[in-house]
């Protein structure tokens, strides 16, 4: 019998948890790899979905810390692999990230590179792999910026590098989404960084104020809803035109940062931003002593809001053109993501 469920790494990632509920719910069986310290968690989050099948390991270990048994059974019935598994939070020490988003990434080719029925590997890279850059950047491009601004750009780079010397070995895609928030139906999300700090703040803000503007707002805030997310991802794992390519998950019409928070003002009843803070001035303030472990989310957000770039889609455009999966504007579900904001009111 020829395999057919995935394995996918990176829980308890809020985008991987989406994302198995979204295969599953589509008949598939899914192998969740994930450490130790959540398996209780993911048993309770996944209690009553009879084709999850939990795994305790771990991408930084050989055969990622799962035992013969459970290697085998892997070999026999995963045919689709999705790699999520990283370090995403900035407060991580460098070599930490070193060590899962570059060595974990190694570990988990050369996992994949034994299932005999391996149709896709799917790697879960990020927009920002791009640095500093600005201007157009294109998807099929990997160059190496001026600056790097933080451990998680580069060692995601140095990831996407090592996954695309193995394309002509392996049938592998690689995702590159953008900022990706709440779900675009119910604004549900499961954390409150980036751009989600901001957004938090200014819609439960009890005073009713015009806020400043960190930047003059005028260059593209590139945000992605996760369900956009997941159901691209699923849609290029299923097709066979995706192999030895990279796609950008992003909004092919991202609205200037001055126009995405007016909207957000707007869905809150409150004042729209008035006037802005230099975009340098808030980046030293945030890296001050005792503010730099807290703001340093925030910090590199407000970077992004100031940083000139578009992202080419062109391999996305050619695998969804004929599907129903699009990215919404920003508009269409601002709303949703206020209501979850003031749902999670403190």
């Amino acid at each position: 019998m020829r395999a057919q469920s995935a394995l996918v790494t990176g829980y308890p990632n809020f985008v991987v948890k989406r994302l198995v509920e979204r295969l599953t719910s589509d008949g598939q069986t899914c192998w969740v790899l994930c450490k130790s310290d959540y398996e209780d968690e993911a048993h309770s989050y996944f209690a009553g979905n009879k084709r999850v099948r939990l795994i305790s390991g771990d991408v930084v270990a050989m055969d990622l810390g799962l035992s013969g048994k459970e290697v085998k059974a892997l070999r026999d019935d995963v045919a689709v692999v999705y790699h999520l598994a990283g370090r995403y939070y900035l407060g991580t020490k460098e070599e930490e990230m070193e060590r899962v988003n570059v060595d974990g990434t190694r570990n988990l080719l050369a996992f994949a590179a034994e299932l005999p029925s391996l149709d896709r590997l799917v790697h879960y890279s990020t927009a920002f792999v791009a640095g500093n850059r600005e201007g157009v950047i294109m998807e099929d491009e990997l160059l190496w910026p001026q600056k790097f601004r933080n451990a998680f750009e580069a060692t995601k780079f140095k990831a996407e590098r090592i996954v695309r010397q193995t394309m002509d070995d392996l049938p592998i895609s690689v995702v590159r989404p953008s900022l990706v928030v709440g779900d675009s139906r119910t604004g549900e999300i499961d954390h409150m960084d980036g751009p989600h700090f901001f957004m938090h703040v200014l819609v439960n803000l009890p005073l009713d104020i015009h806020l400043p503007l960190l930047g003059k707002g005028v260059y593209p805030l590139n945000l992605v809803p996760v369900d956009f997310v997941v159901e691209a991802m699923a849609g290029i794992a299923g097709d066979s035109r995706a192999v030895g390519k990279t796609f950008h998950l992003v909004d092919p019409n991202p609205l200037p940062s001055r126009a995405v928070f007016e909207h957000i003002c707007r869905a809150a009843n409150k004042k729209p931003p008035r006037r802005s803070i230099p975009s340098n001035l808030a980046t030293v303030l945030m890296k001050m002593p005792g503010l730099e472990k807290h703001w340093r989310s925030p910090r590199l957000f407000v970077e992004y809001l100031n940083q000139l770039v578009l992202y080419n889609w062109m391999n996305t455009l050619e695998i969804l053109n004929n599907t129903e999966v699009m990215c919404p504007p920003f508009p269409s579900y601002v709303d949703k993501l206020v209501a979850f904001l003031k749902s999670k009111k403190r």
